[in-house]
């Protein structure tokens, strides 16, 4: 090859560093491109063929090198809608090719990018600064799943967001061992209860009866017109026997033993029986702490129990005289109580029911048309373990504000929540249905009361509240289109003036196998090549950043140190050519 071959091979490797030179202006005027990925140039010497003693360097080929897979650094932003990718991977695009009775007219085809400054345009649609427009897919905003699998244009909808109705309320709280209510004292037997007796007709406690009519105005009898001196009755509860003992104190010494009841006139027949009563809650236990001794509608003698509901009672050791004139039996055992539930509580025992329940939380529900429904819940401890019974609650919600007189005002919502020893429900309620929730007049439906598996329990609490740790529900009023964002799962969340945030669609990310074998264009976009392979689309919004860019991965500093070993090499080949000329003129200066 010879002079020839040196200039020859000189002139190839001009050319490539000419193109190396080209790389590195490229790089520095887009060092401020948002997700640019910067050119390196790769050398290949080209070596012809010659004998192994004769071989030569030979000539040197330029080719650019692609930087995909090298990741820009991650800046912040304030827009909601700019995003980056803090993976390998590509934003799926596509421009726009026209415009048709006012609509926006795309090829179908897929382009990849990493530059994320996408923003809304007038016709809803995110589109970067070069002009591509985002694509993603949608997503079943009753569901909030994803539908679909091919990536198309996200399109975004400014209009009012109609209303939801309320179907299922999100409700877990735990409710005290012991319920602190207005009414509860700790020296009252069951005055933790609401007392079901005094809101529900049919509601009874263990009781025993005379049967023997005593006159209307009996009680303001003399006390010896029914009571003779020397009586005895004996009242059992829970196998704690109080004797009563009845005598004249006029004519007759105090009866040792037992309760002695003076008869002395001009005591009635009420004294008497008030005696009783106070006696029988002092001396009876607490099962007794609220038993009553009267006079029944009938005037028949009667004594119940009050609150207890499950205590055993009888009356035995009756004096021969008294069985007469009161018509009783002996012995005689108390009849089974019946607790009978309370479905509604009128405006009248509105009152008294709220001093004998407690606070569950209120929340705020919407009927089919958006109207806003504040539903305020009420715990009542019906039955207790402690008196012989289970751990029993009824849950109530405000029916009718406005309610008077025997109209309903709370309601019960129809489920029995029973606990176990342990604080969990005996039988597990992961959910219960409020039928026709209604109120105010407000029609809300069938609601769901959803508790999950144990999203209602009995532990004990000092502060005897209900604490609630979920309630939340999913019916929403409509509302007015505010703004769009982007979050960093690649979901398109667009914000409503009634505080909704709406899921509209994900964002697709795609992935090729040959990152860097992509075909560059215009615009910080990229093409698929049989090199890079076809995209693997992932739908997961796996290293997406909402509210930051991908900056250029341009070293300014390593451009430059590269543009000066690029001018060097230039000059040294132009030396190669320099001197090849020289020695071209002296073989031509041979022959004169």
């Amino acid at each position: 090859m010879g002079i020839y071959g040196a200039l020859s091979s000189a002139v190839t490797g001009l050319r490539a560093q000419s193109h190396a030179l080209e790389n590195i202006s490229g790089n520095i005027a887009n060092s401020q491109t948002t997700g640019y990925k910067r050119m390196e140039t790769s050398f290949m010497d080209l070596i012809p063929d010659a004998p192994l003693k004769s071989q030569v360097p030979g000539a040197v080929l330029a080719q650019s090198r692609a930087t995909n897979n090298i990741q820009g650094d991650i800046q912040t932003s304030s827009n909601e809608t700019y995003i980056a990718l803090n993976a390998n991977g590509f934003f799926v695009v596509e421009p726009k090719v026209g415009q048709s009775d006012g609509n926006s007219v795309f090829a179908g085809s897929n382009y990849f990018t990493r530059r994320g400054d996408f923003e809304i345009d007038k016709d809803g649609l995110l589109v970067n600064g070069a002009g591509y427009y985002l694509k993603g897919l949608p997503i079943d905003p009753a569901t909030g799943n994803i539908s679909g699998s091919v990536p198309e244009v996200i399109e975004l909808s400014n209009a009012f967001l109609p209303a939801n109705q309320t179907t299922t309320i999100n409700y877990q709280s735990n409710l005290p061992q012991l319920p602190k209510t207005a009414n509860y004292k700790s020296t009252v037997y069951n005055s933790e209860l609401l007392g079901s007796e005094n809101f529900a007709a049919g509601s009874t406690t263990a009781a025993t009866n005379g049967t023997v009519n005593l006159g209307a105005g009996a009680g303001a009898n003399l006390a010896t017109t029914v009571f003779a001196d020397g009586d005895t009755m004996t009242m059992t509860v829970n196998g704690v026997a109080v004797d009563f003992k009845f005598y004249d104190s006029g004519s007759s010494p105090v009866p040792t033993g037992g309760v002695a009841i003076d008869l002395v006139a001009p005591r009635t027949v009420q004294n008497v029986l008030d005696d009783m009563q106070s006696e029988l809650r002092d001396f009876g236990g607490g099962a007794a702490a609220s038993a009553t001794v009267s006079l029944n509608g009938s005037n028949q003698f009667n004594v119940t129990l009050g609150t207890d509901y499950h205590s055993s009672f009888s009356i035995s050791g009756v004096s021969a005289a008294l069985e007469t004139a009161l018509g009783l039996t002996d012995p005689q055992t108390s009849s089974d109580p019946t607790l009978a539930t309370v479905n509604t509580v009128s405006a009248d025992d509105a009152d008294d029911f709220v001093a004998n329940s407690i606070s569950g939380g209120a929340i705020t529900v919407y009927a089919s048309n958006g109207a806003p429904v504040n539903v305020q819940l009420r715990w009542a401890k019906v039955d207790s373990a402690a008196s012989g019974g289970t751990d029993r609650w009824n849950l109530f919600y405000l029916s009718d504000s406005a309610a008077v007189g025997g109209s309903p005002a709370w309601t019960n919502i129809g489920q029995d929540y029973e606990f176990g020893s342990n604080g969990s429900l005996s039988t597990s309620v992961p959910q219960a249905t409020i039928d026709d929730l209604r109120v105010n007049g407000v029609l809300i439906g069938d609601v769901v009361l959803a508790h999950d598996t144990n999203g209602v329990s009995q532990f004990a609490d000092v502060n005897g509240t209900v604490t609630v740790s979920t309630l939340n529900q999913n019916g929403y009023g409509a509302g007015e289109f505010l703004s769009v964002a982007i979050t960093d799962s690649g979901r398109v969340v667009a914000t409503y003036s009634n505080g909704e945030r709406i899921e509209m669609a994900q964002v697709v990310t795609a992935q090729f196998n040959g990152i860097n074998s992509l075909k560059r264009l215009d615009g910080g976009v990229y093409e698929a090549t049989s090199e890079s392979g076809e995209p693997i689309f992932d739908l997961s919004g796996s290293g997406i950043i909402g509210g930051a860019l991908e900056a250029s991965n341009t070293d300014i500093s390593d451009e430059f140190t590269k543009l000066i070993i690029t001018q060097q090499a230039y000059s040294a080949g132009t030396r190669i050519v320099s001197t090849a000329d020289e020695m071209l003129q002296e073989a031509l200066n041979m022959i004169r």
